[in-house]
């Protein structure tokens, strides 16, 4: 079950440059952007963890954009 839907990515996309975006090609980002945020949300839970904390604050993802340069 997709959490980022296609609706969504629609959204973000339409209104870019005049340019519509297809059902296939709202999946394909979404899968993209799941496993992107997937990734970032492990690190982060690591980072709150080893630095004693039961919550993932905005600094562990500030932290996984200057490690890793997204």
């Amino acid at each position: 079950m997709r959490k980022i839907s296609k609706v969504m990515v629609k959204r973000l996309v339409n209104g870019k440059g005049g340019v519509m975006i297809s059902d296939s090609a709202a999946s394909a980002i979404a899968a993209l952007l799941e496993k992107k945020a997937s990734r970032i949300a492990r690190y982060a839970v690591k980072r709150a963890k080893s630095k004693r904390r039961d919550t993932v604050m905005a600094e562990d993802i500030e932290s996984y954009r200057v490690r890793f340069g997204d």
